[in-house]
């Protein structure tokens, strides 16, 4: 199921185990961009190379929007790993 025309700018996109992942910043194709604020701010609160710039989710990844949220079928540990960057 897709879940494209539900997903908004400035949902916030977390984990299958309720962890932030992002915030979405809009769809590009077939995947949410997020905002450059939340590349750096994730999981473990890491700086460094990734951040200031956006990172990307698979619309593929969407498990479903609840809300202002849209939850990933995978953790947000696991969803860093899928991430692609601009």
């Amino acid at each position: 199921m897709s879940h494209h025309d539900q997903i908004k700018e400035h949902m916030e996109v977390i984990g299958a185990d309720g962890v932030h992942v992002g915030t979405v910043d809009g769809i590009e194709g077939d995947r949410i961009k997020l905002t450059k604020k939340d590349s750096s701010a994730q999981v473990e609160g890491g700086h460094g190379e990734h951040e200031g710039h956006h990172h990307f989710i698979s619309l593929g990844l969407v498990a479903g929007v609840e809300g202002d949220k849209v939850r990933l079928s995978t953790t947000g540990a696991n969803a860093q790993t899928f991430e692609e960057e601009e």
